[in-house]
Formats: structure tokens, C-alpha cells, sequence
């Protein structure tokens, strides 16, 4: 008889084991359920009845549905305009974080005399509380008495402060002639850029120095300059890498909400999809409509993380 099959007190050691391994996970079944499943339940429950906030106490489950919602999301030339905003802010800020952190795991590849202390700074964004670097990015852009715009003045030559966080739109002269950019959103996108590189940092590091150093001995004997070593031999096997960072960055990015609202608040053209969210929830006070942009944002998220598992699948795949 297989030891599988060797009876335990009425049982299969099989059957024991996924016994023990179902009340192993029954905890975290239970509090996924209560925290995650059950308020996602409700809220899609909400954006089919029109309630406002101050009938939640006193609704019932299954009050009459309804569309007017989803008639009024989708009808919305706010909500069109967040998304616009969403979509350049994710795109931009999941650019940068993945480019500063390709930059430093490249800057931080060889050994040299104190790199196990610069690799600890570059978490430093990442691990430091949000509400501490926003306060400290607000200082330092502040049009009044910033460092930033105290310096502009002195080594560029800025003839008047820039208000960083709270101008829409600012204008820039390149050969000639001015050219319009969204001031605000752009500093957004720098922050959120700055503030999960370390992430991407992380990952490109590890790929890094996983990486065969057989192949580049060759390719510098063979004259290879070190652009061409990096286009034709590291960042191909970078790729992969890259391509999940992209995928994570976008699906967290274009949910954001924390740093956005500490920055600007959603002012000055940078209100994103989850702070519209919020303004129709706690001002407008709609908890209808509310839930109906939040299904609409979960749906499209959705849609991402189905191009991440495909990602992570195609990766699988590839493999040896």
C-alpha cells in the first residue's frame, strides 16, 4: 500500500494533509473574505442604486437597481478628463520610476569602496513615510521660500517663482518659440517617478548581478564599445524584467491615490480617477456614483492584471 494511502485515525495521510493545510489557510480565507470580498461585493451592489451618503445606514441590500449611475459616470466630461489625466500620469510616472531605476542599477553594478552604503540610501524614497516626502517636496517647491525656485533664480535666472504644485499650466521657450506644459502634473510625475524607483531599483539589480559576465568579456575583446555591449547584450536579457516592472508600476500607478491628494489635492489639472472618486464620495456626498466610477476603475485594472499574468505566463513559457 502507498504511504499516501496508509490509514491515520479513519484517514489517508493525504486527507490529513489537505485537512491540515485547509485550516492552515482558513484565517487568511476568512479575513481576505471580510476585508476584501465582501466590500468589493457591496460597492458593486451600490453602483446599481442611487444612494446618497447619508442613506447608507438605513438602505437595504437590494434596493431598486438601477443604471443612473453608470449613465452619469459615462456622461461626465470630468470623468473623461481624469482618465486623460490618469493615463499621461501613470505612463510618465511608471516611465521614470523604471528608467531611474535601470540608471542606479547600472551606476551601482561594479564594486566600489562604500556601494552596500549608497545601495541602503537609493530605498530611502521608497521606505520613507508618504506623508513625510510630500511635506518635504512642498517645502522645498514652495514659490515663497523653496530652495528649488532659490536656486532657479540664481543659476538660471528665473525672472519670476514657479509654482510648482499649484500652476496648471506654465509655458517653456524652446528655439523660439513657448511652448504650453501642465506644471503641476509634470512635478507629480517627477515625484512619484523619484519616489518608487528604488522598486525597480531593486529588481533591475538582482537581474544584473545574475547576469553572465561571459558574454561581455567577449564582446569587449571583440571591440565593442560599451553602448553596443548594453543595446546587443544586457538590456535583451533586462527585458523581461523590464516588461513585469511596467506591467506592476502601471497596475499600482493608475490606482494612486496618497501622494497625489497630499501634493495638489487634485488641483491645478491633476486630478486622477481615484480623486474624483473621493471628491464624489466626501463632497458631492453620491456614494452611488461613486461606486460606480470605482467599478469602473476596478474594471479596467482588471484589465491589467490579466496583461501581467499573460506576461508572467508568456516568461514561464520561455523558459528552458
Amino acid at each position: 500500500m502507498p504511504s499516501s494511502q496508509v490509514p491515520l485515525r479513519g484517514r489517508t495521510v493525504k486527507q490529513q494533509d489537505a485537512r491540515t493545510g485547509l485550516l492552515l489557510l482558513t484565517p487568511t480565507l476568512v479575513i481576505v473574505l471580510a476585508v476584501v470580498l465582501v466590500p468589493l461585493a457591496w460597492s458593486v451592489l451600490i453602483a446599481f442604486q442611487r444612494v446618497r451618503l447619508i442613506d447608507v445606514g438605513r438602505m437595504g441590500l437590494f434596493d431598486r437597481f438601477t443604471l443612473d449611475n453608470f449613465a452619469r459616470v459615462f456622461a461626465s466630461d470630468v470623468l473623461w478628463e481624469s482618465l486623460r489625466t490618469t493615463v499621461f500620469y501613470t505612463a510618465g510616472s511608471t516611465f521614470v520610476a523604471v528608467s531611474l531605476g535601470l540608471i542606479a542599477a547600472l551606476a551601482l553594478r561594479r564594486p566600489f569602496p562604500g556601494r552596500g552604503f549608497v545601495r541602503a540610501a537609493m530605498l530611502i524614497p521608497y521606505v520613507a513615510p508618504v506623508v513625510a516626502v510630500t511635506f518635504v517636496w512642498k517645502v522645498l517647491l514652495n514659490p515663497e521660500f523653496g530652495i528649488v525656485n532659490s536656486w532657479g533664480k540664481q543659476l538660471f535666472g528665473w525672472d519670476d517663482p514657479i509654482a510648482f504644485l499649484s500652476q496648471a499650466r506654465g509655458e517653456i521657450t524652446l528655439f523660439g518659440l513657448d511652448v504650453p506644459v501642465p506644471t503641476a502634473l509634470l512635478t507629480v510625475i517627477a515625484f512619484e517617478g523619484w519616489r518608487y524607483f528604488p522598486f525597480a531599483f531593486l529588481f533591475l539589480l538582482a537581474r544584473l548581478s545574475a547576469l553572465p559576465g561571459d558574454l561581455e568579456e567577449a564582446a569587449t575583446v571583440d571591440g565593442a564599445t560599451p553602448t553596443q555591449r548594453f543595446r546587443h547584450i544586457v538590456l535583451p536579457q533586462l527585458m523581461p524584467v523590464i516588461a513585469v516592472l511596467v506591467v506592476l508600476r502601471t497596475i499600482w500607478t493608475f490606482n494612486e491615490f496618497d501622494d497625489i491628494f497630499l501634493l495638489t489635492g487634485g488641483a491645478a489639472g491633476t486630478e486622477v480617477v481615484s480623486v474624483r472618486v473621493y471628491e464624489l464620495l466626501t463632497v458631492q456626498r453620491n456614494v452611488g456614483a461613486a461606486a460606480a466610477q470605482s467599478v469602473l476603475l476596478a474594471a479596467v485594472l482588471v484589465v491589467l492584471l490579466g496583461a501581467y499574468l499573460w506576461l508572467l505566463r508568456r516568461r514561464e513559457g520561455a523558459k528552458p
